[in-house]
């Protein structure tokens, strides 16, 4: 069972094929892996804005999909604390107020920047890149996190990716490391 908590950022949720290797390894029980619906508006939102091709109501399924797939990932009441954290950016103090919320020990994001340590750690919560978070679950428990790597990779059918293909991918979602580590692993995922 989970004994750590994680609030995903919308920038993680953002790219596809991001966001499916994160809800894969959410499913795996390596961790708790929570988000508002104010989150997923904000990554459906921009989606919607830079692919004017997508429908609103396919975003919307996916999302639906999500929290199905993970269940108990919505945090909820962590509005009334948005105006008592400070960060960089304004718009990004609902995701600490909601890691404040979730008892989250992480937020991952790939805006670090928009989450410097020194605002917070007062609050024991660091942000941590995707790419080293992928790092960090392969440490704590390479099996499974190989597991949830062949889930997600046999789950692309249109096309479908060979192992080598589907590390392409994960380098383009700017997983270098995690790559990197997994090139011994290649044909195991």
């Amino acid at each position: 069972m989970a004994n750590f908590t994680v609030v995903y950022d919308a920038n993680v949720l953002y790219p596809a094929p991001l966001r499916s290797l994160l809800i894969y390894l959410g499913k795996s029980g390596l961790f708790r892996a929570r988000w508002t619906y104010q989150i997923h508006d904000e990554w459906i939102r921009n989606l919607l804005i830079n692919r004017p091709d997508l429908m609103p109501e396919q975003l919307y399924a996916m999302r639906d999909l999500m929290i199905q797939a993970i269940p108990d990932s919505i945090i909820t009441g962590h509005e009334v604390i948005i105006d008592g954290v400070q960060l960089p950016d304004p718009d990004d103090r609902h995701v600490l107020a909601a890691a404040l919320r979730a008892n989250a020990e992480l937020i991952i994001t790939a805006n670090l920047k928009d989450f410097p340590d020194s605002q917070l750690k007062p609050f024991n919560i660091a942000a941590q890149h995707p790419d080293d978070f992928i790092l960090d679950l392969l440490d704590l428990n390479q099996k499974s996190v190989l597991d949830c790597l062949r889930e997600d990779r046999n789950h692309y059918q249109k096309p479908v990716l060979t192992p080598e293909e589907y590390l392409k991918y994960l380098h383009r979602q700017k997983l270098e490391k995690t790559v990197g580590y997994l090139m011994p692993f290649v044909n195991q995922i």
